[in-house]
């Protein structure tokens, strides 16, 4: 049996000292393994939770362009790519 790896993509960013806390105390109290884990879940829970927000605002624009002809691109087509694959 073949195992497909995951590409993965180092991500940096600033979070307030205060959030940090928070997420370290999770960690310590065996919430999650360690702060990747955890960012992760958080990542992808935020983006499940607004699928259907983005999927409405991607049929509008499909719906407005069907009756105008107009293109509005707000660059959710990768998105919609990305989140799809």
């Amino acid at each position: 049996m073949t195992t497909k790896e995951t590409k993965k993509t180092v991500v940096q960013t600033e979070i307030p000292d205060r959030l940090l806390m928070q997420e370290q105390t999770l960690i310590a109290t065996g919430w999650f393994r360690d702060l990747n884990e955890l960012m992760l879940d958080a990542l992808r829970r935020f983006l499940e939770s607004h699928r259907a927000d983005l999927l409405e605002e991607f049929i509008r624009h499909d719906v407005e362009w069907g009756l105008t002809g107009k293109e509005l691109h707000s660059g959710g087509d990768k998105f919609d790519e990305e989140i799809n694959s």
